[in-house]
């Protein structure tokens, strides 16, 4: 009985992992930086940190999915197998060794294969590389407010664009998604290092860009901390993830990567506190790059 037993579930096993492989979808590789309809696992990542987070994402959702096809099968093998019809006379045994041994040992297995890549993802994502640029990100009741300490110190405040505001993009020919677009994008350059010190000034709220892997409470009174280092060109989206009153869900982030040359045009003109100019080296830089990405597109 035990042997039948035994060779039922690892069927059951084999069968739970090639549903594994059928069903998995990955996020959208098309569009990044933001949310996508019908998407189905995380936004694309587009740092070492996400990438990670992405990783072990997946190898935890295909044990629990592993584990649920397991325990289901194994629930629907013993109601048929042994159901009174079919074992009329149901055995006395009380123990039996090497199922106990079995189902103390599998789930320590399954929690040290979940743990090492755990605590790989927790070091690398709290031991802070020397950073390029330091940012303070300053939450409030409902926008952000950025300063680039290491740059001359000059701040500005994001509010999330209106409907005259998106309006005013589209006709530029810039993309701006409802709910995510802001008026003022942090801008950092590619590849470069980025420490971002995260506080409040009124209540909680929550630092979030998850292409980037970051997500960081800003506390009143305390300076917590993240850090990215954007791998790809283009701009990535995230809001407040922390229920900070009636406007949270319209006060979002979004940070424009760029190459070396536009950010330093950029931080020249934030320095000098032109922000139209400003607006235009980054819009400028923004519609270069889409015609880039419509143009690999296209030979694809």
């Amino acid at each position: 009985m035990v042997m039948r037993l035994a060779g039922a579930l690892s069927r059951l096993s084999l069968a739970g992992l090639a549903a594994l492989v059928l069903f998995a979808v990955p996020a959208s590789a098309e569009v990044i930086g933001q949310p996508v309809d019908g998407q189905i696992g995380l936004q694309a990542p587009v740092t070492e940190v996400a990438r990670s987070i992405s990783e072990f994402y997946d190898l935890v959702n295909y044990i629990i999915i592993a584990v649920t096809i397991f325990v289901l099968g194994l629930l629907l093998y013993v109601m048929f197998a042994f159901s009174e019809s079919r074992n009329p006379t149901p055995s006395r045994t009380t123990h039996h060794t090497l199922l106990e041994v079995v189902w103390t040992v599998l789930p320590i297995v399954i929690l040290v294969i979940i743990a090492v890549p755990s605590f790989k993802l927790l070091n690398l994502q709290y031991s802070y590389p020397k950073p390029d640029i330091t940012i303070k990100a300053v939450g409030y009741q409902w926008y952000w407010s950025h300063e680039y300490l290491d740059h001359g110190g000059f701040s500005f405040d994001s509010y999330m664009l209106d409907e005259d505001g998106l309006k005013e993009r589209a006709e530029k020919g810039l993309d701006a998604p409802r709910n995510l677009a802001v008026d003022n994008e942090v801008v950092v350059p590619v590849n470069k290092v980025v420490h971002v010190l995260v506080t409040a000034e009124d209540v909680l709220h929550n630092w979030t860009i998850p292409a980037f892997g970051s997500k960081t409470d800003a506390v009143p009174g305390r300076l917590l901390a993240t850090w990215f280092k954007a791998e790809r060109e283009g701009v990535y989206y995230g809001q407040c993830s922390e229920l900070c009153g009636v406007n949270h869900a319209f006060m979002p982030i979004a940070v424009r990567v760029v190459d070396d040359a536009t950010f330093n045009k950029w931080i020249e003109a934030r320095k000098a506190d032109d922000e139209d100019l400003a607006n235009e080296i980054i819009q400028k830089a923004a519609l270069e790059l889409k015609k880039k990405t419509k143009v690999a597109s296209a030979n694809k």
